[in-house]
């Protein structure tokens, strides 16, 4: 593997007196991100290098890894794709006497598409069709977050607008959001292969049905709409179905947007409270111990599987503040289940981010990243 290039740190000049800036580097990069605001106090040319993509490939390239990342995807009122990193190992956690770093602006995506799905496999994003210019597209939008560069992936065999899309044994998914009877109405593509999608065989009977929601549990694909949600098994012995409905507390349990930690599905729902599904007991369960903490309603919900802790996300309404920016709330919560099999939640940070962004924008998708 070559190594990156670091003419553009070389070109700061004297990162480290004494040392070639390429050895200063490639120091640089192995100290954990949770330091990094210390580092960036050290010079201009340090906090240059450490939101630079340089440093990114060179931590790559030398298997450096911390904790996972959120990639936080808004769209302003004007339609605009607005991208953020959210680093939780930055997160102020003193009292609330510290507030985190804002979080990285990251570049726009080529095609502003309206409705596209969205995946996430290793440091990449996965941008699925949505609408240009009002029509469906076939398009697919790769995001390296390690260089933050966009690219161009393969196009899916269908155009697809409010798609479904998961990721699962390695392959990216995308399922719906187009017209039937198209045969490609589900579609997988294996990114390490090389190749183009493949069509994945589904009944004519549920080719109808528009996507919502979709997460990954037990090694299933599970995509919701707002009633009648299908699974799809791609380990099904020769002969059986693979496709096939959710199970019915499931599919009157779940609403809007949906995340898997630890083999329990979590939801947010119209009551104000984050409830899990655990496939064992076939239940939704409340998940206690953290509803005096964050607020009743929390708009526009998103939540996440961050390294094994469920990572929530909602759109603040701070109108009083005359805050003409986007602010979020954001919150990390421990979630475990007791013996006699309730969901006890402890919120381990809880914190507001003001985004660059206007007010009014809102919540598209929320993925995690490993870096």
């Amino acid at each position: 593997m070559t190594e990156p290039s670091s003419s553009s740190a070389a070109a700061a000049g004297g990162l480290i007196p004494d040392l070639p800036d390429d050895v200063a580097v490639r120091c640089i990069a192995r100290v954990p991100r949770s330091h990094h605001p210390f580092l960036s106090l050290v010079s201009r040319s340090w906090r240059s290098l450490l939101r630079s993509p340089l440093l990114s490939a060179v931590r790559s390239h030398l298997a450096v890894s911390d904790s996972p990342v959120i990639a936080l995807n808004l769209r302003s009122p004007t339609d605009q794709s607005l991208w953020f990193l959210l680093d939780p190992l930055l997160v102020g956690r003193s009292g609330g006497t510290k507030k985190s770093p804002p979080p990285l602006r990251l570049p726009p995506p080529p095609l502003s598409a309206i409705g596209s799905a969205c995946a996430a496999l290793g440091p990449a994003i996965f941008l699925l069709g949505g609408s240009v210019s009002g029509i469906p597209s076939r398009a697919v939008q790769v995001f390296d977050a390690r260089l933050r560069v966009w690219s161009i992936g393969p196009r899916m065999s269908a155009a697809r607008q409010f798609a479904a899309a998961a990721v699962l044994g390695g392959r990216i998914y995308a399922i719906g959001g187009c017209l039937p009877p198209d045969d490609a109405w589900a579609e997988s593509l294996d990114p390490a292969g090389g190749g183009g999608w493949a069509v994945v065989p589904s009944p004519l009977l549920i080719r109808e049905k528009w996507m919502h929601g979709c997460a990954v549990l037990g090694g299933r694909i599970l995509a919701v709409v707002d009633r009648g949600g299908v699974v799809y098994d791609p380990a099904a012995p020769p002969g059986e179905a693979s496709w096939g409905p959710v199970p019915p507390v499931l599919d009157n349990g779940w609403r809007g947007r949906a995340a898997v930690v630890g083999g329990i599905l979590y939801s947010y729902d119209f009551l104000g409270k984050i409830r899990g599904y655990d496939e064992e007991s076939n239940e939704w369960k409340q998940v206690e111990g953290v509803e005096k903490e964050l607020p009743k309603f929390l708009c526009g919900a998103t939540l996440a599987n961050l390294g094994g802790l469920l990572c929530l996300l909602w759109e603040r309404k701070d109108l009083a503040s005359g805050n003409k920016e986007m602010v979020i709330g954001w919150a990390g919560i421990e979630v475990l289940k007791t013996v006699d099999g309730r969901l006890r939640g402890s919120i381990l940070w809880q914190e507001p981010l003001v985004l660059e962004a206007p007010r009014d924008s809102s919540i598209a998708h929320c993925v995690a990243l490993e870096l």
